[in-house]
């Protein structure tokens, strides 16, 4: 016997699809028929060769054994089968029985038992010819039918007829067709064709003719050589509408309350039409539980009422082929009445029928008749059962199973409950049901026993069976139904018992058993199984195949794997006889099997642990008889996707930012793909969210983000994945629910349920409470619980109405506020408490205003509440005066000036008055001191401060209370000449009943005036006479707009302008610079400069190296406030270097050489002379003068570096005072919050006051600790303009300088418009002012000539050698190597001092320059000596452009 399979697997996918008879044996790589020498666990009934990847089994070796096993049980079987077909019992009628239930009934031993059931389960496998076309194009192959029409064909007689009829097969199939069981011949019928390739019949009436004649039971017949295949016996019928018969109806009269059936009998359609009623105006009639349509058309009222009568009733049929709708005649009632008017407010009286007069009466069935019935219904079709009563009122249906339920998932109810509908009617479903009808006048029960029968319906339909040469199959075809079905077989379309007999075949009832098949075997057989209600028809063919190996997956394959699993190469194949498959790697002769490798049955080639060495060339070769094929796979290896870092757990704050891990490690010829989900599902990240490679970022964390999340990371050949999860604490939601309990006198219970905390457990309950009478709609808070509970006892006040509300806390913030609970008044009583805060003061100097805090809701107890006010002189005694108020303030007249007063303030309301109340003090009102102070004496301290000393006032003179001694002072004149000053007057204030006080923030080398006067409630006194004092020299303020320019990379250019505030003589300027690259420093060096000296020019010893710049002006006192700049970084430096250690002592000789210290020497250095550098904008020093506006004035600067696009730092650079003082007040804005810092000399422990005003003049302040720097403002708003001061909160006297900063906007430009700066609008008129004057003195020099005489020019001859005396004239040429005017210096320290062209001396006449307040000089920049008479070699400045603009100055 031969070895005969069709082994496979399809494509590279591994998906596997065991079959469902043989799963168990195919999922261990095994053949579930050891004596079948087939394997059809490669193939099954899809179609298609599946994978055997996920297969488990023997190796090839087992096929060998399998075969020598079979040789010696062939013998065996086929005794056995004989004896068992000679020993299989008969009985009449029944037909053939199970094979496997045969074979049960002998007890052979157990292994041939177990063989022979496998061998006689397997006699059913088949070989499945591959879905490939270069396949199925070549083998040949039966016809099949693939689409045929329906049994019960019922068309369209306007239609032309269509019978359709297709099949498939190789060669293509014939086709042919009989009617009524007799040939059928299409081309005699010149109405009939056959469509190309079809079997399909198209009957043609265009021409004429009538569609009934073709009426009748067709079957069509698709033949080729190996077979014939038959379709359906199709009933064909013509679609009949017929009119409806003409009838005359008589009015149909009806007594009020009686039953009533209005027939419809419609006319037999093909198919049945549909029935619905209408009104004779087309109106559709309104059907309920008393007036509805049966099932059979009937239209039924359980009991006809008088409104039935308005409108007539016509029966309505709906064909379905020709769409037209039939009407019947209408009926026309009449209805008896005991009450012959309408009254419509009947309709809807509660008992509308004793209204009408109607009997009641109990239900009687209209349909079904009389008690019990029966109905017959086939098996998969619906069962609808009904029932219609009568009675007044109208009954209730209701339906039941006997011994059980109605099935729940199949039952539903109709027509107002009149109707049962049971879907997919089963067998479990006959039995008896009943529907009760029922009213209040009684009940009646219908009994319906109902009878499942069944049509046959498949169990084992009979497949198309594919067999190799000397293979056994069969044929099987079950089916069952009620009554039982018979079974018939037919071979290409004839009878079994007529079809010539085959010696190979056997068949046993319901089975035909092939045996040894052959070519010759092939055939086409029809199972038809029938009963009363129907039949069923299958075609199976049988077809026997002898092909060599082929291939089926396309060649040379690249297959990539991870590193470490399992997995399998699939050779999929095809042939007949079964190939023998065998694995090579890289071309090695030794067949792959065993240890880390083993091969299936099906030729799979399984890799237990994929290791490195494992890639390769893998060759799969298939060998039969016929010959052989082969194919390759390459393998390749890949390291796994790995997440190394997993993102963890979090619990976060609503708000907050929250940032998930997620590191991938995978391999790089891959590409990765990481992705997020969200509780399972693909997560959005939307505008709060920032998906990286290695991170999900969530900024403002909200509730809805709460959830797990998976980092997904993926390759296109494996994935990892590890998720985390997010709680987020989020405020609690609102309490819900409140209830007032337990209702008292001055007390009651409030309950709450409380919200959703959010992941933080609540920690308070807040509840507040609003009343209606003084402040309607303000809430107040009542009263704070613990977070455990959510009941509580409220204390309540007399006489308020109440109503409540709670409010949830937790750690992240508060709820919103729950809904308002119902309001509670409470009853009246008299003022327990009087009102506070009772003051008296004056307004004016003869009278007094008494004020005091008025009583709130909860403290007034009754209605009408009033305050009497009593008053008298305290030093009298006198009797009290007293005023009933119902405000918060009275006004006590013609009072002496500033007398003493004894008040009360008590309160009432309607139920009584309060307690006594305490007795104040207050005064009335102040009139203006009478005298100032005397021996005022003044005593200068320093440059910027003096100290006053006087003698007090008597008491008497002061007519009010004494607030403080004010000195008002203000500059009359600066010692320096023709500087304009401001005479602003300033004052500074003492407090209390001072001697002696310190007015600093002076302006030094100023001229001051000095008045003094004594202040109390009413204002000032008189002032003393006026007093004098000069302050000293001072250090100079910072140079102005110190700029460092570098044209090219060999210079660096330094230009500034005078100090803003001199402060006395200037004698000169001192530089220290250094160049510095990274943390590398070189030596420092300085250069001393005169007054008029504004510009410098330094020479670069490399091209790499950045310098530090630091400039400071001078006066006889000493050095003033330096500025510090840095030389521009070169374009390739992307990060400013780190700031180089600080500068080194430098010591400046007598003789102005210059001598440097080691830089790594220490220096000390002061926070006033750095700028820090800010990497990303330029920094930018801008020095302006603050008006003073508090009561001690200091000269300051100020200065404003850019620290960011959206910040600005506002800083006061001052000298440390002798005395108590606060400076150097530093504000740092940004849109809402500012950070403060200052310096002071005060004792450690002093508390200090920071007080700001905004734009709208709204005053804040906060106390604060001395230590307690920086102080952060963050009740500011963005884009508005604060003033800002600190002082002491002991003596407010000592305070810094009011300084004044802007909070920047949400979207700050940093840029100003340049168009609008007043010094842009001044260059741009100085330059054409300038190109004017070049023009004029250009004409005026045209007109002499277009050649200067060299002679008028330099008073040096030229040389015979210079080649321009020729014509006496001399042109202007650029000269490279022309020097630099000014002085240059080098890096190794040499100095070239040389004249400056420039210099502010040669302008003047002589060093003594005057400032103006704004720092520019006055009468320096004058008219220029006539230098060319004393000076020699100057003639050429005569003509100079710029001389001429000197000229006409």
């Amino acid at each position: 016997m031969r070895r005969l399979a069709a082994i496979g697997a399809a494509g590279d996918a591994g998906e596997v699809a065991v079959p469902a008879a043989h799963g168990a044996d195919c999922a261990q790589g095994r053949s579930p028929s050891p004596c079948r020498l087939i394997d059809i666990c490669a193939a099954w009934d899809t179609g298609v060769f599946l994978s055997a990847a996920d297969w488990e089994g023997a190796p090839s070796g087992v096929a060998r054994r399998r075969l020598n096993e079979a040789e010696r049980l062939s013998s065996v079987r086929e005794a056995e089968l004989e004896r068992l077909e000679a020993a299989r019992p008969r009985w009449p009628g029944s037909g053939e029985r199970d094979p496997v239930l045969r074979m049960a009934r002998l007890q052979p031993p157990p292994w041939v038992h177990a063989v022979l059931l496998l061998c006689f389960l397997g006699l059913g496998g088949a070989i499945q010819i591959p879905m490939d076309p270069s396949i199925q194009n070549e083998l040949s192959q039966p016809p099949t039918i693939t689409k045929q029409s329906v049994k019960d064909h019922i068309v369209d007689p306007r239609d032309n007829i269509l019978i359709e009829c297709e099949a498939k097969g190789n060669p293509a199939p014939s086709f042919h067709w009989t009617r009524n069981s007799r040939f059928f011949n299409v081309a005699k019928d010149p109405r009939v064709s056959m469509r190309r390739r079809s079997g399909t019949l198209v009957i043609d009436f265009r021409s004429g003719g009538r569609p009934e004649e073709y009426e009748g039971e067709y079957q069509c017949f698709a033949r080729n050589k190996f077979g014939t295949a038959l379709s359906n016996r199709i009933r064909l019928q013509v679609s009949k509408s017929p009119l409806w018969p003409k009838e005359s109806l008589d009015p149909v009269v009806v007594q009020e309350g009686a039953p009533l059936t209005l027939q419809c009998n419609p006319p037999p359609g093909l198919p049945s039409p549909v029935i619905f009623w209408m009104s004779s105006s087309m109106e559709p009639i309104t059907q309920d539980k008393r007036v509805s349509q049966g099932h059979n058309g009937d239209l039924y009222f359980s009991n006809v009422m008088v409104q039935d009568m308005q409108t007539d009733y016509s029966c309505n049929a709906r064909f379905h082929f020709t769409h037209t709708i039939q009407q019947k005649n209408p009926f026309t009632l009449k209805v008896l009445t005991n009450h012959p008017y309408n009254d419509s407010s009947l309709r809807n009286h509660p008992d509308m029928y004793s209204a009408r007069g109607v009997a009641e009466r109990t239900p009687s069935f209209m349909y079904p008749q009389g008690t019990v019935s029966s109905q017959m219904v086939l098996r998969g079709t619906d069962l609808l059962l009904e029932c219609i009563a009568s009675g007044v009122p109208t009954p209730d249906i209701a339906w039941y199973k006997k011994g059980g339920d109605l099935p729940s998932d199949k039952a539903k109810f109709e027509n107002f409950n009149k109707a049962l509908r049971i879907t997919n009617v089963s067998e479990e479903d006959s039995g008896e049901y009943f529907c009760l009808a029922s009213n209040k006048m009684g009940s009646i029960r219908h009994t319906i026993s109902v009878r499942v029968k069944a049509a046959p319906y498949w169990l084992d339909e009979p497949k198309n069976l594919i067999l190799a040469p000397g293979e056994d199959g069969r044929l099987v075809c079950r089916a069952s139904g009620n009554p039982k079905p018979t079974v018939q077989w037919m071979v290409n379309g004839e009878p079994l018992q007529s079809a010539p007999p085959n010696p190979n075949r056997e068949v046993a009832g319901d089975t035909i058993i092939f045996r040894d098949t052959q070519i010759s075997s092939r055939a086409v057989y029809q199972c038809n199984t029938s009963n009363e209600h129907g039949y069923l028809l299958a075609n199976a063919f049988v077809s026997v195949l002898d092909v060599p190996p082929r291939m089926l997956s396309p060649r040379n394959q690249l297959i990539r794997v991870i590193l470490y699993n399992r997995t399998r190469l699939d050779c999929p194949f095809f042939g007949s006889p079964i190939p023998t498959l065998r694995w090579f790697k890289n071309g090695q002769g030794s067949n792959l099997d065993g240890g880390n490798y083993h091969v299936y049955e099906n030729g799979s080639l399984e890799i237990k642990m994929i290791r490195k060495e494992d890639q390769g060339i893998y060759t799969c070769v298939a060998t039969n008889i016929l010959g052989k094929a082969e194919n390759q796979v390459r393998l390749e290896v890949k390291d796994p996707t790995r997440i190394y870092r997993m993102p963890e757990d979090q619990i976060v704050k609503r708000g907050t930012t929250v940032q998930l891990e997620c590191r991938v490690k995978h391999d790089p010829s891959l590409k990765l793909t990481v992705s997020w989900l969200k509780d399972d599902e693909p997560l959005y990240i939307g505008n709060r969210m920032k998906k990286e490679d290695d991170s999900l970022t969530i900024f403002g964390v909200a509730e809805r983000d709460q959830g797990s999340y998976t980092c997904f990371a993926s390759t296109e050949l494996d994935q990892d994945l590890a998720k985390a999860y997010l709680t987020v604490l989020g405020r609690p939601d609102r309490p819900r629910d409140l209830e007032l309990t337990d209702l008292a006198e001055r007390s009651v219970r409030l309950t709450w349920i409380p919200g959703d905390d959010n992941n933080s457990p609540i920690t308070d309950y807040v509840v507040q409470f609003e009343e209606d009478q003084f402040q309607p709609g303000v809430w107040h808070d009542h009263s704070k619980f613990p977070g455990s509970v959510n009941s509580a006892v409220l204390r309540l006040s007399p006489y308020v109405n109440y109503q409540f509300r709670v409010i949830a806390v937790n750690e992240v913030g508060s709820s919103h506020p729950s809904l308002p609970s119902e309001r509670y008044r409470t009853s009246g009583a008299p003022p327990e408490s009087n009102p506070g805060d009772v003051r008296g003061e004056g307004t004016r100097k003869n009278n007094m205003e008494i004020t005091w805090t008025p009583m709130n809701a909860t403290s007034a107890f009754g209605p009408n509440l009033r305050y009497i006010v009593k008053w008298r002189r305290r030093e009298a005694r006198e009797t009290w005066n007293n005023v009933t108020v119902w405000g918060s303030r009275y006004v006590v007249g013609q009072t002496p000036v500033y007398v003493p007063y004894e008040i009360r303030v008590q309160a009432e309301n309607d139920f009584g008055k309060g307690p006594e109340p305490d007795t104040v003090i207050g005064y009335s009102g102040e009139d203006y001191p009478r005298a100032a102070p005397t021996d005022v004496k003044i005593r200068v301290l320093n440059s910027t401060a003096i100290s006053l000393q006087w003698n007090r006032v008597y008491s008497d003179t002061v007519q009010g209370q004494l607030r403080e001694y004010r000195a008002y002072y203000w500059r009359e004149s600066s010692l320096l000449k023709n500087l304009w000053v401001s005479q602003k007057r300033q004052q500074a204030s003492f407090p209390g009943d001072r001697l002696r006080g310190v007015v600093s923030r002076l302006f030094p080398y100023s001229n001051y005036k000095l008045e003094m006067v004594v202040v109390n409630g009413r204002g000032d006194g008189p002032r003393t006479e006026t007093k004098e004092f000069t302050t000293p020299e001072g250090v100079p303020s910072a140079p102005r707009r110190f700029r460092v320019r570098q044209p090219n990379l060999e210079i660096i250019n330094l230009e500034w302008d005078h100090p803003e505030h001199p402060n006395g003589i200037l004698i000169g300027y001192s530089l220290r610079y250094m160049a510095f690259n990274g943390t590398k420093v070189g030596k420092q060096i300085v250069e001393n400069f005169s007054p008029n000296q504004t510009k410098f020019t330094v020479q670069r010893a490399d091209p790499v190296s950045r310098y530090r710049f630091t400039l400071s002006a001078r006066t006889q006192v000493g050095s003033g406030e330096a500025v510090t700049e840095e030389s521009p970084a070169p374009p390739n430096e992307a990060t400013p270097t780190a700031a180089p250690p600080t500068l080194p002592p430098t010591t400046v000789g007598a003789t102005g050489t210059v001598s440097t210290t080691d830089a790594t020497a220490p220096a000390a250095t002061t926070e006033a002379t750095t700028v820090p550098i800010i990497p990303t904008v330029a920094p930018t020093t801008i020095a302006t003068t603050m008006v003073a506006t508090t009561t001690r004035t200091t000269v300051a600067t100020t200065t404003t570096i850019m620290e960011s696009p959206l910040t600005t730092r506002i800083k006061t650079h001052e000298s440390a005072p002798d005395e108590q003082s606060i400076w150097n007040v530093t504000v740092l804005p940004n849109s809402k919050w500012a950070n403060v810092t200052w310096k002071h000399n005060f004792g450690p422990g002093t508390d200090f006051v920071v007080e700001y005003i905004d734009s709208n003049h709204t005053k804040k302040t906060v106390p604060v600790k001395a230590q307690a720097q920086p102080i952060q403002l963050t009740d500011l708003y963005p884009g508005m303009t604060y003033t800002l001061r600190v002082y002491s909160r002991d003596n407010e006297g000592i305070s810094s300088t009011t300084i004044t900063f802007m909070t920047s906007t949400a979207y700050t430009n940093n840029q100003a418009d340049i168009a609008t700066q007043g010094w842009f609008i001044g260059l741009m008129c100085a330059i054409a002012l300038l190109v004017l004057i070049l023009l004029i003195v250009c004409f005026i020099k045209r007109s002499r000539g277009g050649k200067y005489p060299v002679r008028e020019k330099k008073d040096v001859p030229l040389g015979p050698e210079d080649p321009k005396e020729e014509d006496g004239s001399f042109d202007y040429s650029d000269e490279d190597n022309k020097p630099l005017q000014g002085s240059q210096t080098s890096l190794d320290g040499t100095i070239k001092q040389q004249e400056s062209d420039d210099s502010l001396v040669d302008y003047g006449e002589g060093g003594e320059g005057q400032f103006n307040e704004d720092g520019s000089f006055i009468g320096q920049y004058t008219v220029k000596k006539d230098k060319e008479e004393t000076e020699g070699n100057e003639s050429s400045e005569a003509t100079s452009p710029v001389n001429a603009i000197y000229s006409l100055a």
